[in-house]
């Protein structure tokens, strides 16, 4: 594969990961679930995915 492929390819992952976690978080929402997020410290936290979405 060339670089220019490669940048291709890697692009279209991206959106699709995008558009997977956009649609997970639509899902969570409408049924009022939470989302376990990490901090950069380690600490966990658990956000009402409607906080999550409004924010992406």
């Amino acid at each position: 594969m060339s670089n220019k492929e490669i940048k291709a390819f890697t692009q279209k992952l991206e959106a699709g990961l995008k558009l997977a976690e956009k649609r997970m978080l639509e899902e969570k929402a409408l049924r009022n679930e939470t989302v376990v997020v990490s901090t950069g410290g380690g600490e966990i936290q658990y956000i009402p995915a409607k906080e999550v979405l409004a924010k992406f």
